[in-house]
């Protein structure tokens, strides 16, 4: 399993970093073992302290594809959740400068977390989809897939010109304006049309 995730796709969360609009879709990758899940505590690792919160829907991928259409891509994801990706802006900022890989910043350790998944049929229209972070039960982030710059489609065709999607792989699909530092004390809660989906804390 690995996780392919959507950099800048969502044009006021790339204003807000000082990012241009990408003309395709931004991609990286975070290992399994980024992965956090059943609501378990994050601990803020001791090599950053800028770690930012990052709220995205996920999609799990149900099938084994490459260069897949992008009319095709709904047969390949079934189910979909929400994640945050977790990033140590510092050391990326650093690496940014210096024009390195990312991975040091979105890669470490249970950088991933992930609610359940429902089926997505369960969702009346997936491009008009809200979803929402609450830190200590102050709204941080609210986003509407009607705002991606890319479709859930679109990616999964274009990801697929380059990487084979395997069964069980996560795909981060990008999150929207209102990152910011997580410290510790903080309760996160995620929802996606106002259903909760996570609920941890940060240690």
């Amino acid at each position: 399993m690995k996780i392919i995730a959507i950099g800048r796709n969502y044009a006021a969360h790339a204003k807000e970093l000082n990012n241009p609009v990408p003309g395709n879709p931004v991609i990286f990758l975070k290992p399994d073992t980024a992965v956090l899940k059943d609501n378990k505590p994050f601990y803020i690792p001791d090599f950053s302290s800028d770690i930012h919160y990052e709220l995205e829907v996920v999609l799990k991928i149900c099938k084994e594809g490459k260069h897949i259409a992008e009319k095709f891509a709904p047969k390949y994801y079934e189910e979909i959740g929400l994640g945050i990706d977790f990033t140590a802006r510092d050391i990326q900022s650093l690496h940014k400068e210096k024009g390195l890989p990312w991975e040091l910043a979105k890669a470490f350790d249970n950088s991933a977390a992930i609610s359940n998944f429902i089926p997505k049929s369960e969702i009346a229209d997936l491009q008009d989809l809200e979803f929402e972070l609450k830190i200590n039960q102050e709204r941080r982030q609210l986003g509407n897939t009607s705002h991606m710059l890319f479709s859930f489609d679109y990616i999964i065709s274009f990801v697929s010109r380059y990487i084979t999607l395997k069964k069980g792989d996560l795909i981060f699909t990008g999150t929207p304006e209102g990152v910011g530092k997580v410290k510790q004390g903080d309760k996160l809660e995620a929802f996606m049309q106002g259903k909760p989906f996570l609920n941890f804390d940060i240690k």
